[in-house]
């Protein structure tokens, strides 16, 4: 076994044992795209020697996707077979894990009728909502990771050949999740235990406002409803078990208000969504609502995205990651939300996680919109970390502190 070969199976390894954190018996459910066939192969090895009870794959095909796209009729995007969303149901009610692979080509899409792909988004979101229901409540574990593909490789670098762009991507990846160290894994609980402070700190301060400025235009005032919760780095399920969701993960979140929104916000990042790339955008928030919105690029993307459902144009996420991080320091634009959201201070559009207040994930609808969380079918991560970003936090006794300076954190 060479040492790439060794460090992929470590990789595995790490996304078995930490990020999913298997349990004896258990099932696991992968999604992935058909070229990651070999990681995923590792991840189920792994797995079942942890003691998995068995494993399921729900393959991806993106040359299928296209033809799809650009021969099925509207009528096809608009319905989401149910026996598909009702089996990721049973997989869950059954307690089964979820490890998804983020590896789409960024720009697969860009040559496809905005509006199919938002039916389609659209219908799977509607179709999908009971199951994200279980993900965020944290009622099973899950786990995102990436592994590079050939067009993935080729946009991030396309200034290299597609097999120099693979292997570089591979290193950018691996330095990501801290495989560039000597025991992963112990890194991994250094940088989980650190996560744990900053969130700490957060919690216990119990901002009401966070007041974020910059020199590009960012200047909005984000409320905090009273009893939200921060977390980061990892959380335990309802059975008590912990996982890390994100792998890599640079971010503490919480949610906003969903009211509680007023001023502009300028995007720092591409958003790579749904196959298309929304670029250089700017927002105007009222009373929460999107009430304005430019894009240099993707423009009909982001209006599709926005009229989703009237959730849709109010946050569910506030996200705190510091530009002098492992990731933005790589320089690398990655177009992948995985990697771009945890190399910058982010926000979403839509569905907040109820896990983020007091309570949340025992309440219903209807009782989560008086306490100000936000429901929507979607929930899209948007870039809007800088050099020179500043957060200031107001607690409840009016009380003023720096929480981010140029960029990084104050404390």
């Amino acid at each position: 076994m060479n040492k790439f070969e060794e460090t992929l199976k470590n990789y595995a390894n790490l996304a078995v044992k930490v990020g999913i954190n298997i349990q004896k018996g258990q099932k696991l459910v992968i999604n992935s795209p058909i070229e990651c066939a070999d990681f995923v192969r590792l991840i189920a090895e792994s797995a079942y020697a942890e003691g998995a009870k068995d494993v399921y794959v729900e393959w991806h095909d993106e040359k299928m996707t296209l033809l799809r796209y650009m021969n099925a009729p509207m009528e096809v995007f608009q319905n989401f077979p149910t026996w598909k969303a009702d089996g990721f149901n049973q997989m869950a009610e059954e307690g089964a894990g979820f490890i998804s692979i983020a590896a789409s080509n960024p720009e697969l899409l860009k040559d496809v009728d905005p509006k199919k792909v938002a039916e389609n988004n659209k219908a799977s979101s509607i179709a999908m909502k009971k199951f994200r229901e279980y993900s965020m409540n944290n009622k099973v574990a899950w786990c995102v990771v990436s592994v590079p593909t050939n067009d993935w490789a080729t946009k991030v670098f396309p200034d290299l050949p597609e097999e120099e762009a693979v292997e570089k991507l591979w290193k950018a990846i691996f330095m990501t999740v801290r495989m560039d160290q000597e025991d992963p894994i112990k890194a991994w609980e250094e940088h989980l235990r650190n996560t744990e402070n900053r969130v700490k700190f957060l919690n216990e301060k119990a901002f009401k406002t966070l007041h974020y400025t910059s020199s590009n235009g960012t200047d909005v005032v984000v409320e905090l409803p009273k009893g939200h919760i921060w977390a980061g780095g990892g959380e335990y399920n309802t059975k008590d078990v912990f996982f890390v969701a994100n792998m890599p993960t640079e971010e503490v979140f919480t949610m906003p208000k969903k009211t509680g929104v007023n001023g502009v916000v300028v995007s720092t990042k591409p958003l790579n969504y749904g196959g298309n790339l929304i670029n250089n955008f700017k927002l105007t928030f009222k009373d929460g609502k999107v009430v304005d919105f430019e894009a240099e690029e993707g423009y009909e993307t982001l209006k599709h995205l926005l009229d989703t459902d009237e959730g849709a144009k109010y946050l569910g996420e506030v996200a705190l990651v510091q530009y002098d991080s492992p990731i933005s320091n790589s320089n690398i634009l990655f177009y992948n939300t995985l990697f771009d959201e945890n190399a910058s201070c982010h926000f979403a559009f839509g569905a907040a996680y109820p896990t983020c207040i007091k309570g949340g994930s025992e309440m219903d609808e209807k009782e989560r919109e008086a306490h100000g969380v936000n429901t929507s079918l979607t929930h899209v991560d948007f870039m809007v970390g800088s050099s020179d970003l500043n957060i200031v936090g107001e607690t409840p006794s009016g009380e003023k502190i720096q929480v981010f300076k140029d960029g990084n954190w104050a404390f």
